[in-house]
């Protein structure tokens, strides 16, 4: 069993003051599969009041609008998540496991993740992708995904901002290079090209001092579930060639990146913004408690990134999109 203490913050800065923002926020972890979120707390400043729900997926949604004049946007989340140890994913399921998936499939709901969705759609670049991984009904379901998993890894360079918030997946396919949000798009798209219902993961990634991951420890990630017969969902991490364990930290899960992002909002004014975004996981092996505050490391300051945002307009909006990409 393993503990982790996640500090997430967003910090939005404007050329002068806006009139008003209104934002949504996914960064509450999920409590579900091998993962219990035991606390969650959410700072927004300037100073106003936050609501909750949970859409049909489960997943935490918390929003709120600042009315009054402001300079920055900053958002605090901090989370405290147990895990389980996941059993062992098998190299293989044999023969028949086809035929299973497509029974389970027929029986299920699992239509939306099989469907072309805003990021995950079979463009001509990703049809000769899978014409040239041979991406087709072979081997079994999971062998299938175990083998582009790893090829998308080696077959595309992680290359961090190399492409924007609402960038299509051909632009990744093209340079064949991206960024986590990218390679999940891709995988997505390829596994429900021949039938694998397939999501999309958000949330974070433990580095460990062993770990030799190439995605960045001080943003959020993303990543895939495949479901598999015997199996479930099944999580796939094509930006580090992982099967996605007890270090992927779920906070939600959609269809792509549009269904999920970590946050998502407008601010009414003439400004431009720029995004500066700071992520902090820490692991324990013993139960924390819960009463006593998260500790700020001294270097909190330094882990704090300018992100790449948009472009913005050519001529200013009074309102205007803000949001952030998963590295």
């Amino acid at each position: 069993m393993h503990f982790y203490f996640v500090r997430h913050l967003t910090k939005f800065v404007y050329g002068k003051a806006v009139r008003e923002s209104a934002m949504e926020v996914r960064m509450h972890p999920r409590s579900d599969s091998n993962q219990r979120c035991l606390s969650f707390s959410l700072s927004v400043s300037p100073r106003c009041r936050v609501f909750t729900y949970r859409d049909h997926l489960g997943n935490h949604i918390h929003h709120f609008d600042i009315p009054g004049r402001h300079g920055q946007l900053v958002i605090v989340a901090e989370s405290v998540v147990e895990h389980q140890a996941l059993a062992a994913i098998p190299a293989s399921l044999g023969t028949g496991a086809w035929k299973e998936l497509d029974a389970l499939v027929a029986e299920g709901d699992y239509w939306e993740m099989l469907l072309p969705s805003e990021f995950a759609r079979p463009t001509a670049a990703l049809l000769r992708l899978a014409r040239e991984y041979r991406v087709e009904r072979r081997d079994d379901p999971l062998q299938l995904l175990h083998e582009i998993n790893q090829r998308l890894y080696e077959g595309f360079r992680y290359v961090k901002q190399s492409t924007r918030v609402d960038s299509p997946i051909d632009e990744a396919l093209r340079s064949r290079s991206g960024v986590c949000q990218d390679f999940a798009h891709i995988m997505i798209a390829l596994m429900r090209h021949v039938g694998i219902p397939c999501r999309y993961v958000s949330g974070y990634l433990y580095h460990g001092r062993e770990d030799h991951d190439r995605s960045t420890s001080s943003a959020t990630h993303a990543w895939v579930e495949a479901f598999l017969p015997a199996l479930g969902w099944v999580g796939f991490d094509p930006t580090n060639a992982l099967v996605a364990r007890d270090r992927h930290i779920r906070t939600a899960l959609g269809r792509d990146y549009a269904d999920v992002p970590p946050t998502r909002g407008l601010f009414r004014g003439r400004a431009e913004s720029e995004l500066f975004v700071a992520v902090q996981v820490t692991a324990s092996d013993t139960a924390p408690d819960l009463d006593r505050e998260l500790p700020i490391p001294e270097d909190w300051s330094m882990l704090v990134e300018k992100a790449q945002a948009p472009p913005p307009p050519a001529e200013p909006l009074l309102l205007i999109q803000q949001s952030q990409q998963q590295q």
